[in-house]
């Protein structure tokens, strides 16, 4: 039909428009934009573990070799803290996590990353959600994640199979 536009079901989320705008449009939803030089680039999870520094050398070589550039995602945890306060029932309160502050500082110091444009990106929540968001915010070329070892990933499962049962883009696990 002349003048409709169909969605994607990809596309969950459509544009409320406003009646009293002559633009239909206009109220588009505001999406976080990305800096277009990480577009097409390489999404890496990095926590500061062994295993994430080893994706991450991975990645840097992948970014390297294919001339993009690297998001790196830290997932920070949120911890759910209760205050108590005198008489009335405890409250729970989100902490953030300062991790990324002390990651970024440790990023931006290190040489090897010197070889290719970077950037740090700090999200909150599901791992392997907010993972797959930047992928598809910058429209990332592939993910690359280390991979869980230990009882933990054994019994929940490792963010690494979750990502590469739910991702849209390539994930490479490295050992």
């Amino acid at each position: 039909m002349a003048g409709q536009e169909f969605y994607d079901p990809a596309d969950r989320k459509r544009p409320v428009v406003d009646p009293t705008t002559s633009e239909p449009f206009a109220a588009e939803e505001t999406r976080q934009s990305c800096d277009p030089a990480f577009k097409h680039g390489v999404v890496v999870g990095f926590d500061g573990s062994t295993s994430s520094e080893r994706a991450l050398a991975y990645a840097i070589g992948m970014a390297h070799r294919s001339g993009s550039g690297l998001i790196i995602v830290h997932v920070a945890n949120r911890l759910p803290t209760t205050v108590w306060a005198g008489c009335e029932p405890p409250v729970f309160v989100d902490v953030p996590d300062h991790r990324t502050e002390v990651l970024g500082l440790e990023l931006a110091c290190a040489d090897y990353l010197a070889e290719v444009p970077w950037i740090l990106v700090e999200r909150g929540g599901d791992i392997c959600h907010e993972l797959e968001e930047v992928g598809r915010e910058y429209e990332a070329d592939a993910i690359v994640v280390g991979s869980t070892h230990g009882i933990v990933g054994r019994i929940f499962g490792s963010v690494a199979g979750r990502l590469a049962k739910r991702a849209r883009r390539p994930v490479i696990v490295i050992p």
